[in-house]
């Protein structure tokens, strides 16, 4: 039987009425405490049905749900529902067979990011759910992420992230793309972000005195550092990205981009937004018209630039010349 939220959500409400020795509960009263409880979490009334009750007793009482010691009372023609004990309940319960299986799910899809060192206790945690349900893992690979096995600088995100979480300082050995020298620099670490199937890591810098941008596989050699960690106070990363496509923000205020679109490209680019705040403005004679609102940033004009020649920038006039100048020294080349 599938279990989805809102039979979590109903699971637990029987539990509650079952371990309620206060007061008799008839079916009626199952269904209306199971609607009430999905509403508390989902605002949706009235979804649970009697048939709905029924499955989900059969399934609590079996040995893939917890075996509950239900019993059914006899209350004149109508029949009331209570635990054997009023102690007893799923709460105290060690997990199902169910959610184990749910749970060997989720980690063997969360264990297809090899090459982070953060998920090797994973390997452990499957062996003892194997070993405790008996699930054995004889399916092959259904899901696949995009990644690269390969990239450099994977071998420093263990360090960086448990940094991150200690509130340690590290000394990190760098070498960018515009200077052929590494330099050392002591970073205060608050956040990793991937773009593009690469990592990267946003940090205080005691160098440049501003949080910075490191791609990971850049980073040379990185060791911990004794000095005086300083917390973010500045950045709340969850909003720091809303203005950009990519990782690169700078302190310039989001201005207003329009592309046309050709009809070919369009029903991919209404699929995969662009940028949250796309908006379709109207057809055009080769396509459609959208509007962005965001920081033209490199990854940007990257991006545009690979969509050929099927995006035209209108607006502004500053970033078409951009495209067309990369256009033109494309074309010298061949």
């Amino acid at each position: 039987m599938a279990t989805n939220k809102h039979a979590t959500i109903r699971y637990h409400a029987l539990d509650q009425c079952f371990s309620n020795f206060g007061r008799k509960y008839f079916m009626d009263d199952l269904i209306s405490a199971c609607n009430r409880a999905i509403y508390d979490h989902a605002g949706i009334e009235d979804g649970v049905k009697r048939r709905q009750i029924f499955d989900d007793i059969t399934f609590m009482e079996s040995e893939a749900g917890w075996a509950i010691p239900l019993q059914r009372h006899k209350d004149g023609k109508k029949v009331y529902y209570r635990y054997e004990s009023k102690e007893y309940s799923i709460k105290s319960q060690a997990i199902n067979e169910t959610e184990a299986r749910q749970l060997q799910e989720t980690i063997m899809t969360l264990s297809r990011f090899k090459g982070m060192p953060q998920f090797e206790w994973m390997e452990e945690l499957l062996i003892r759910l194997e070993s405790s349900f008996n699930i054995k893992n004889t399916k092959s690979a259904i899901v696949g992420f995009e990644q690269n096995l390969y990239l450099k600088g994977l071998e420093h995100f263990s360090r960086i992230f448990e940094a991150i979480q200690n509130q340690k300082v590290l000394s990190i050995v760098y070498k960018s793309f515009k200077n052929p020298e590494a330099h050392k620099q002591e970073i205060h670490p608050y956040f990793l972000k991937q773009y593009n199937n690469r990592w990267f890591l946003f940090g205080l810098s005691e160098k440049y005195e501003s949080v910075s941008n490191l791609a990971l596989d850049r980073i040379q050699e990185v060791e911990e550092s004794n000095s005086k960690y300083l917390p973010n106070k500045t950045f709340n990363f969850e909003e720091h990205f809303d203005d950009v496509v990519g990782v690169t923000v700078t302190d310039e205020e989001p201005q207003k981009v329009l592309l046309e679109i050709e009809d070919s490209l369009w029903p991919y680019i209404e699929s995969k937004p662009i940028h949250g705040s796309q908006k379709y403005k109207g057809k055009t004679e080769k396509g459609v018209q959208i509007e962005l609102n965001l920081q033209i940033n490199y990854e940007l004009v990257a991006l545009i630039f690979g969509l050929g020649e099927k995006v035209k920038v209108v607006e502004p006039e500053h970033l078409a010349n951009e495209i067309l100048a990369k256009a033109n020294n494309l074309i010298l080349k061949y």
